[in-house]
């Protein structure tokens, strides 16, 4: 299946927009290395697809309790991106919509302010070459498509 920039309420010209370019390459170097990494795979799959929500947020506040930084970020959309993948290929569709809805719940009342005060997404660009074997980071890229396309029909 093939997903493109209109799917998602994007506009043709944002794929040669060179911000978005920079991100989108960025996170997708690291891409491989995060479905390689066996301890957050198998952490993923003790989550079922369709636990509930305060299930969801109890492990989302423990990925955080330490402090926040953009590994952790990325950390919380892979987990979301597993249980999405895993209620997809259940074609348990309806739970979708809930796990997009928790992710940006929690996003906005816990790290929110965190990701602008760090220049907002963009921030993840300047970041990677920091710290480049957190290899988590392209997850990112594809649930905030996801949501934002969920959220623009």
């Amino acid at each position: 299946m093939h997903v493109g920039y209109e799917d998602l309420g994007g506009r043709p010209q944002d794929a040669e927009d060179p911000q978005i370019k920079g991100v989108v390459e960025q996170l997708l170097k690291i891409a491989d290395d995060l479905n390689k990494n066996a301890e957050l795979q198998n952490l993923i799959n003790t989550v079922q697809a369709n636990c509930a929500q305060d299930v969801f947020m109890t492990v989302a506040r423990s990925i955080f309790e330490d402090g926040i930084n953009w590994g952790r970020v990325v950390a919380l959309f892979h987990l979301a991106y597993g249980l999405i993948y895993k209620a997809l290929t259940q074609n348990r569709f309806e739970i979708i919509r809930r796990i997009i809805s928790w992710v940006l719940q929690f996003i906005k009342e816990n790290i929110s302010a965190w990701i602008r005060a760090q220049g907002g997404w963009e921030g993840v660009v300047r970041s990677v070459s920091r710290w480049r074997n957190v290899s988590c980071i392209a997850a990112v890229a594809f649930i905030v498509a996801v949501v934002y396309w969920r959220r623009s029909r």
